[in-house]
């Protein structure tokens, strides 16, 4: 009787109860580690935030580039390219500070406008306009920058009708992009090289010989 008394006795909490503190604490001590919160020594509230902080970041710079093509796309449409062209050209006709033989860019206008604006020119008010024209050239002494303009309206009013029908075709594309790429071999080759091209004075016109260079070649795609 008295060794079962002993062996009930003998359970885990009558033993913690009667052992010292000291033994408690040392058996606290030698517990196994799993028994431990891992999430509250390795949680950090710091490193959250710059993670979160990082995916938004990512998340705005998507967006950005997303609108960004599509403004680009918008931008360089087929239907936006004949304008830029012939904003272009007519900018190169009145701009100084490039040595190019503006001559070209008579038919590279004719090839590349838009059909509106073409349509306008072989209409009854670019008649009227090519007559008043004709007489103020006749009596008065036209500026330089207004005698292109004007050869090019007359062009447009008395172009065959097989050569105004290379426009819009491969054949019209191609005739453009060897004028272009011709201006643009001559504009950066005497104005000093790629450099000196973008500087104050001439960098309007170079922004515009790469404009009605890149245009054809985006036809051609």
């Amino acid at each position: 009787m008295q060794s079962q008394c002993l062996s009930l006795c003998s359970s885990p909490r009558l033993f913690a109860a009667v052992a010292p503190p000291k033994a408690v604490f040392s058996s606290l001590q030698q517990r196994p580690s799993h028994f431990s919160c891992p999430s509250s020594v390795n949680f950090n509230p710091l490193r959250l935030s710059l993670n979160h902080q990082n995916l938004t970041l990512k998340n705005r710079s998507k967006r950005s580039s997303m609108v960004v093509s599509n403004s680009l796309s918008s931008i360089i449409s087929p239907r936006n390219l004949p304008w830029i062209s012939a904003v272009s050209t007519a900018i190169l006709m009145l701009v100084k500070g490039t040595p190019i033989h503006k001559s070209f860019l008579v038919p590279l206008f004719a090839l590349q406008a838009p059909a509106s604006v073409i349509a306008w020119m072989q209409g009854e008010y670019g008649a009227w306009a090519a007559s008043l024209a004709l007489l103020a050239r006749l009596f008065f002494s036209l500026p330089g920058e207004l005698e292109l303009p004007f050869l090019t309206l007359v062009l447009v009013i008395v172009a065959p009708r097989q050569a105004m029908n290379l426009r819009g075709t491969q054949a019209g594309a191609i005739i453009s992009l060897t004028i272009a790429a011709f201006l643009a071999f001559q504009h950066f080759t005497n104005t000093g090289g790629l450099q000196k091209s973008f500087e104050q004075v001439s960098i309007v016109a170079t922004l515009a010989i790469i404009c009605i260079t890149v245009v054809p070649g985006l036809l051609l795609i």
